[in-house]
């Protein structure tokens, strides 16, 4: 089936030439299934951009880390307008387009390390620093990180748990997050816990002790917080870090997120706060919106319904 556009002339520059580029790549059959696709994203980022016009909701994917900091900072000071107090930012640090397991452990982590703190860099304002405490796996990681991406810095580096001498065999020792915590502070960041399972039972120790009927904010960054969601972990076997997905997952706000999928069918899920969830797909160097809603998919979704459809 081929199909012909009676008045070119209405199409906006930018219209047109997704138009063409269209019927380039994928030829008159799937035409009308692309631009039907663009046209429903498009028309509902300005139906949400209505209510609140001074609000980005259409953000793009980002180009470079850059961009993204400065859309995940975006996203964190609209949710702090909103009084959202458990957040997540979550993105792979492999490469924009990588997917979990492309990077090294140790190297993705040091690569988040780096990124928060040009996060902190950008989002902290100077008045706010003394008062923004940020949490480490470990107490070695606090070590590391004064030594390195935080060198210089004056914000206020801690950890969720420390090694005990049976640590070649999964055991730690718990530290009382209500010890850890300080008048004075009103934010809080948590780095990456995920390499152990008792660090995100930790984090929850934290909100309901110190976050939860207060006026704090607590920030989740990169926590790999899909690993729960998607059962990753035997309830079984986990039951505590099975409850998480009633319990806590259900309070948090995930603010930023990009999590990629490979294959012929692959793509992204993408969303920056407050703007609806995306699934996008790239074409050359442009993402396509091919499907988005206000709810966020489970990952499973996404990989067998969405993306095989599109």
């Amino acid at each position: 089936m081929s199909m012909a556009i009676s008045d070119p002339s209405s199409l906006s520059a930018a219209q047109l030439s997704f138009t063409k580029r269209i019927c380039r790549v994928y030829g008159g059959n799937h035409l009308l299934r692309a631009t039907a696709r663009r046209k429903d994203c498009l028309a509902r980022s300005v139906s949400s951009e209505g209510s609140n016009p001074s609000v980005e909701v259409d953000v793009r994917f980002p180009r470079d880390y850059s961009e993204l900091l400065q859309q995940a900072k975006a996203a964190t000071e609209l949710a702090f307008k909103d009084n959202k107090q458990l957040m997540e930012i979550e993105f792979p640090t492999a490469g924009l387009e990588s997917v979990p397991g492309d990077g090294e452990g140790g190297i993705e982590m040091t690569g988040s390390m780096q990124l928060i703190r040009e996060f902190c860099d950008l989002f902290i304002i100077s008045e706010k620093v003394a008062r923004t405490r940020i949490f480490f796996p470990e107490a070695n990681e606090v070590d590391f990180a004064r030594k390195s991406a935080f060198e210089g810095s004056s914000l206020k580096l801690d950890y969720l748990t420390k090694p005990s001498l049976f640590e070649d065999f999964g055991f730690v020792t718990k530290i009382k997050m209500a010890d850890r915590v300080k008048p004075e502070d009103e934010i809080f960041l948590v780095a990456y816990p995920y390499f152990n399972v008792n660090e995100m039972l930790v984090v929850e120790e934290l909100y309901q002790e110190a976050v939860e009927n207060t006026s704090r904010k607590l920030i989740i960054f990169n926590g790999e917080l899909d690993r729960i969601r998607s059962g990753y972990y035997p309830p079984f076997f986990y039951p505590k870090l099975a409850a998480l997905t009633k319990t806590f997952l259900p309070k948090l706000e995930t603010i930023y997120y990009i999590h990629n999928f490979k294959g012929q069918r692959g793509g992204t899920l993408f969303r920056s706060y407050p703007g609806p969830w995306k699934v996008l797909r790239k074409d050359r160097d442009e993402y396509i919106c091919l499907h988005q809603q206000e709810e966020m998919p489970s990952l499973k979704e996404v990989a067998l319904d969405i993306l095989p459809s599109k």
